[in-house]
C-alpha cells in the first residue's frame, strides 16, 4: 500500500486534497448538525432530552405524522399517476407513445415551489376548477386545503420519477414471462397483478423511495402553501425566527437525515430475497398489442385527464406571469408583459447570480467527479472507494440541513477583506450548491469514464506520453460527454435550489433566481414578476436538460457506431 504512495504521490496529493474539501463542507457541517441535536447545553456531554422535548411538543409530533403521512400519500397519488401512463405506454401500440412519455415527464423542469400558487389559483378554494364546479354543479373540492394542496403539488411534481423508472423496468421483462401466462390461461388485469407489475417491482420501488424522500425534505412548496405543521418548515422557522443557538432545529434535521436514509435503506430492503431477472436473448419488454376501440376510448381519456393535471402548473404559471389580476375569477381579466419587463429592469441580479452560482457550482462538481472516477477507476490507492461512498451520501443530506449544518459551522469566522460573516457570503451559497449537486455530476462523469478503454490510454504511455498528458490528451476529450452532461445536470438542479439558500442568503444583492421568486410569491402584488421568474427558471431547466438529453443520446450513438 505504501509502496503505491511513494510511486504515485501525486494521485495521493488529489485525493488528500478532494477528501479534505468533502469533509470540511459535506460532513463536518452535518456531523456539527447532528453534534448539537445530541449535546446538552447547560452542563454539556451527551443527552436524549432534546428528542425528548422533541416528542413532548405537541406542535412537533403532529409535524413529525403530517411529514410521514403527506410523504406517504404522496408515493400513493404520485403511483396512480405513473403507473397508467407507464402501463399503456409500454403494453399497448397506439398513437402518441413518445409524446405522452415526454409530456410525463415534464413536471421535473418545474420546482414544486415555483407552481404551487399557480396551482392554488387554480385549483383553490376560490380558483379556476373550483368556481367552475360550484358554477356549474353547486359544490367545490378541496385540492389545496392544508395538506391536501402539499400533497396534490407534490406528487404531481415527483410522480415522473416513478413513471420513468417503471416504464424502464416494464421495457426490460423478457415478453416470454408473459407470454407463458397467457399460455396457461392468466389476462387483463390478473396478469398485471400477478406477473408484470411484480417483475416490474425494482423500478416502482426505486421510483417510489425517491417521491418519499424528496416530498419528505421538501421545504418551499408547504411554505408558499403557507402550511406550516410539517418537519423542513419547523426547522427553518426555528432557526430563522429563534437563531441557531435552538437546538429544535437541528432535532428535526436529523430527523430529516436519517429518513432520507431510510427512504433509500427501504428501496433495497424491500427487494432483498426476491428474484427479478429474467433469462432473454433479445425481444425484451411487455409483448405490445392493438387496442379494441372501447379500449382506445378509455386509454385515452385517462392519459389525457393525468397529463391535464400534470401540465396544469405550468399552464397555470404562464397564465399567472402574463395576467394583470387574476382574483375569484377563472381567468386573468387582462394580459401583459409587464411583469417580465419588471423582473429584467428591476431585478436582475435574480438572473445574473443564478447563472454565476450555478455555473460555478457545476464546474466544481464536474472537476471533483472526474477526479473521483478517475481515482476509483484508473487507479489502486487504498481507500479510494470511500472518496465515491461519501460523495454519493450527499443525496441524503436535505438542503435545508446543509444550510443549517453551514450556519454553525461557518458563522464564528469572517471574510478577512469585508468583515462579512462567512456562512453568509455567496462564495459559501456556491459551495453548498456545489455539494448538493455533487452525486449527479459524479455520476455522470463515471459513465463518461468507463466508456474509454485502458487500452487507449495504454497505448499514449507506451509511445511516451506522461500520465498528465495522457489524461488531458486521451481521456479528459474521450470522456467530454460525460463530464457535459454532469456540468448541464449540476448546473440546471443548482439554480432552483430553494432550501440552502433561503438559509444562506442575507443580502437580496446576493440572491438567485430560487430566492426571488419566493420574496415575490409572499404577496398579491408579487405574485405576478414571481410567475414571471418562474417561467425564466423554467426555461433555463428546461432549455438545459433538454441539451444534456441530446449530449448523452450523442454519446450513446457514437458508441453504438464504435461496437458496430
Amino acid at each position: 500500500m505504501f509502496s503505491e504512495y511513494k510511486r504515485h504521490p501525486g494521485q495521493l496529493g488529489i485525493a488528500l486534497v478532494i477528501g479534505i474539501f468533502i469533509f470540511v463542507f459535506l460532513v463536518l457541517p452535518v456531523v456539527k448538525v447532528i453534534f448539537v441535536a445530541f449535546h446538552d447545553t447547560l452542563n454539556g456531554g451527551f443527552t436524549l432530552v432534546n428528542f425528548k422535548d422533541f416528542f413532548n411538543t405537541d406542535l412537533f409530533r403532529e409535524s413529525f405524522l403530517n411529514s410521514l403521512y403527506v410523504a406517504g400519500m404522496g408515493v400513493l397519488i404520485a403511483s396512480f399517476f405513473a403507473l397508467p401512463l407507464a402501463y399503456f405506454t409500454t403494453r399497448f401500440e397506439f398513437r402518441g407513445n413518445l409524446i405522452i412519455q415526454s409530456l410525463g415527464i415534464v413536471p421535473l423542469i418545474m420546482p414544486p415551489f415555483v407552481g404551487a400558487v399557480a396551482m392554488q389559483l387554480l385549483f383553490g378554494r376560490n380558483g379556476s376548477v373550483n368556481l367552475l364546479l360550484d358554477r356549474w354543479f353547486g359544490f367545490t373540492i378541496p385540492f389545496m386545503e392544508g395538506l391536501n394542496g402539499v400533497i396534490f403539488v407534490e406528487s404531481i411534481h415527483y410522480f415522473p420519477f416513478i413513471l420513468i423508472n417503471l416504464s424502464t423496468s416494464l421495457n426490460n421483462i423478457d415478453r416470454t414471462m408473459e407470454e407463458a401466462a397467457q399460455n396457461l390461461g392468466c389476462s387483463g388485469f390478473r396478469l398485471f397483478r400477478k406477473i408484470v407489475f411484480p417483475l416490474a417491482m425494482p423500478g416502482y420501488v426505486a421510483g417510489a423511495s425517491l417521491v418519499f424522500l424528496k416530498v419528505f425534505d421538501d421545504l418551499g412548496t408547504p411554505l408558499l402553501l403557507n402550511v406550516n405543521n410539517l418537519l423542513a418548515p419547523q426547522a427553518y422557522l426555528r432557526i430563522s425566527s429563534i437563531g441557531i443557538e435552538d437546538p429544535m432545529g437541528y432535532v428535526i434535521s436529523v430527523i430529516l437525515v436519517v429518513f432520507s436514509l431510510f427512504s433509500m435503506w427501504i428501496s433495497t430492503f424491500a427487494l432483498r430475497g426476491k428474484e427479478y431477472a429474467t433469462v432473454q436473448k433479445g425481444g425484451g419488454g411487455l409483448a405490445k398489442r392493438k387496442m379494441r376501440p372501447w379500449e382506445k376510448v378509455f386509454a385515452y381519456g385517462i392519459i389525457f385527464l393525468i397529463l391535464l393535471l400534470v401540465l396544469a402548473p405550468h399552464i397555470g404559471l404562464t397564465l399567472l406571469s402574463l395576467g394583470t389580476i387574476w382574483s375569484y375569477s377563472v381567468l386573468p381579466d387582462a394580459y401583459t408583459l409587464a411583469h417580465y419587463v419588471k423582473i429584467f429592469a428591476e431585478t436582475p441580479e435574480y438572473l445574473n447570480n443564478t447563472l454565476l452560482y450555478s455555473s460555478i457550482a457545476a464546474s466544481i462538481d464536474v472537476i471533483i467527479g472526474t477526479a473521483i472516477a478517475y481515482l476509483v477507476l484508473r487507479t489502486k490507492l487504498a481507500g479510494r472507494q470511500w472518496l465515491d461512498y461519501i460523495a454519493m451520501a450527499a443525496l441524503a443530506v436535505p438542503g435545508l440541513v446543509l444550510g443549517i449544518g453551514y450556519l454553525r459551522t461557518f458563522s464564528g469566522y469572517n471574510v478577512p477583506w469585508n468583515n462579512q460573516v462567512l456562512a453568509s457570503w455567496w462564495v459559501m451559497l456556491v459551495v453548498a450548491l456545489s455539494m448538493r449537486r455533487l452525486p449527479y455530476a459524479l455520476r455522470a462523469c463515471t459513465a463518461g469514464l468507463q466508456q474509454v478503454s485502458v487500452s487507449l490510454e495504454e497505448a499514449a504511455e507506451n509511445l511516451g506520453a506522461g500520465k498528465l498528458k495522457t489524461i488531458f490528451k486521451i481521456v479528459v476529450p474521450l470522456m467530454a460527454g460525460g463530464m457535459i452532461a454532469g456540468f448541464v445536470t449540476s448546473f440546471a438542479t443548482a439554480a432552483v435550489e430553494l432550501s440552502a439558500t433561503l438559509m444562506l442568503v442575507s443580502a437580496e444583492s446576493d440572491a438567485p433566481l430560487s430566492y426571488g421568486i419566493y420574496v415575490f410569491m409572499q404577496s398579491a402584488a408579487g405574485r405576478g414578476p414571481g410567475a414571471a421568474l418562474g417561467i425564466v427558471a423554467v426555461c433555463i431547466v428546461g432549455l438545459a436538460t433538454y441539451l444534456s438529453h441530446r449530449i448523452v443520446e450523442r454519446g450513446r450513438k457514437l458508441q453504438e457506431l464504435k461496437r458496430s
